[in-house]
């Protein structure tokens, strides 16, 4: 068992309006007023009302080179980070000097020494620290990265993990490239970072309580306001993450996933991913919950990747939800559209921060929560509510 503590979500600059941000892009990636036609039906239906951007728009018309934009994705996305993790760190609390794991992840660039090198000297990680960059799960990664953490913690109790995910998606545009799957995905994807703390259930903050061995397993660090709370007699606070799974459909891969080009990523999107997802994603949260003595009505709360309006459709459409069931989704989707590893968890941190709904919702204490990428792979969670969390 391992707990989640704080998610700490972040953006940069302003938010543009979608029909700003179509009208300057439209002219770098088509000279036909035709095909720009299409551009803007395609923008106007993808659920989007405004993203964020790494950069001001007036400069991604001089946005050429891989090897500039990539220096933009260092630049920008250490920053972003940066914020994200103190942010999720001073809500937890939790110290620094109390992270033993931290996992990265990102798909939209890369570097090495990679982000989460430049981390351990920005925040005041210990040097002793295990890193895990992670490059090339997209979409799924931010959910993936949970259920990775949780693997670590389960076997580490007594630890302390940091999730980073950094997704500065308006750096991969491609001049020029007037294919529908880049129409499309002008249209969907936006920028944005987000910060997960997560301890095992040997640490003060994450002891379940009644657990007979409690007081044997001592963690290495004693010093944090989560500990001092929880050693004072304070419930444990955060939600459990139980149980996980993963699935990676055969003879998908090309679905959903980059070509790399001299100019940078290529987008790779095919109109058949819904299907794909259709097929099997009843099937995948039947086998993950059967296996507690649950079923989808046990459910309380569904905190679901914001991929698109299809794929939101989907969704609920192979579960029997209600459209009420993914309002952070679509919420998520309007206000910042896509951020590949980082829309889960910035669903996550609406859920978590909303009064009327967190992953124990009206129906139980029990909530799920999904993602896909490339692969086509998804991932699952299975989180369960902690009395602290009522009200």
């Amino acid at each position: 068992m391992s707990r989640l503590l704080a998610v700490a979500p972040v953006l940069p600059g302003p938010a543009h309006p979608q029909s700003e941000i179509t009208d300057t892009i439209g002219p770098l990636l088509t000279r036909s007023p035709a095909t720009r036609a299409v551009l803007r039906r395609l923008h106007a239906a993808s659920g989007v009302e405004t993203r964020h951007t790494a950069l001001r728009l007036d400069e991604y018309a001089g946005l050429t080179s891989f090897g500039e934009a990539n220096d933009h994705f260092i630049r920008v996305g250490t920053d972003l980070a940066e914020e994200a993790c103190r942010t999720a760190l001073d809500d937890a609390g939790i110290d620094p000097g109390e992270v033993d794991f931290l996992l990265f992840t990102s798909v939209t660039g890369i570097a090495a020494p990679s982000i989460d090198a430049q981390l351990v000297t920005r925040l005041g990680l210990r040097t002793d620290v295990k890193r895990l960059p992670s490059f090339g799960l997209g979409c799924v990664a931010g959910a993936a990265g949970i259920a990775r953490v949780h693997d670590y913690l389960t076997g580490h109790p007594q630890d302390v993990a940091l999730l980073v995910s950094v997704e500065l998606c308006s750096l991969t545009l491609q001049h020029g490239d007037d294919s529908m799957a880049n129409l499309v995905s002008t249209g969907l994807f936006g920028d944005g970072a987000t910060a997960v703390v997560m301890v095992g259930d040997a640490h003060p903050a994450g002891r379940t309580p009644g657990r007979p061995d409690d007081a044997a397993r001592v963690p290495r660090s004693r010093g944090s306001r989560a500990a001092r709370a929880t050693a004072a007699g304070a419930a444990p606070r955060g939600v459990e993450v139980v149980d996980t799974r993963s699935r990676l459909y055969p003879e998908t891969a090309d679905h959903l996933g980059w070509t790399i080009r001299d100019s940078g990523f290529g987008i790779v999107l095919s109109a058949g991913l819904p299907e794909v997802i259709a097929a099997h994603l009843a099937g995948d949260v039947k086998s993950l919950l059967v296996e507690h003595d649950l079923t989808t009505e046990d459910v309380g709360t569904w905190v679901v990747h914001a991929g698109g309006p299809r794929i939101l459709d989907v969704v609920r459409d192979s579960l029997g939800l209600d459209e009420a069931d993914l309002r952070h989704s679509r919420e998520s989707l309007a206000a910042v559209g896509n951020l590949s590893s980082s829309s889960v968890l910035h669903v996550l941190a609406a859920t978590l921060a909303a009064r009327d709904a967190s992953p124990s919702g009206g129906a139980g204490p029990h909530g799920v929560l999904m993602a896909f990428g490339p692969g086509v792979s998804a991932e699952l969670v299975l989180l369960r509510r902690t009395p602290s969390l009522e009200g």
